[in-house]
């Protein structure tokens, strides 16, 4: 983490498209959602993703997430996620 506005910290949050998702989707007739957002440990799933600020579109195929991801977006903004009826701020 570092240090953002006054004495806050502003943690990275990084986030993916879940490939098998979407294929077990393809394959079950389903529509879970296919966005991960990790953020301070805690992972959020989400249908649609909203960006407040700035992002960095990072592929990386040498260095993959935890979960294997190779490409994800990285911000310091707030993320807005939407679920099928629900919206909310993850940071």
């Amino acid at each position: 983490m570092e240090q953002g506005r006054g004495d806050k910290l502003m943690a990275i949050t990084r986030v993916h498209v879940n490939q098998h998702v979407i294929r077990a989707n393809a394959k079950n007739g389903e529509n879970n959602p296919v966005f991960t957002i990790k953020s301070r440990g805690k992972n959020t799933y989400a249908h649609s993703v909203r960006v407040i600020g700035e992002m960095e579109l990072v592929y990386a195929p040498d260095d993959p997430l935890s979960c294997g991801a190779k490409v994800w977006i990285e911000t310091k903004g707030d993320i807005v996620v939407t679920n099928d009826t629900t919206k909310e701020i993850t940071q």
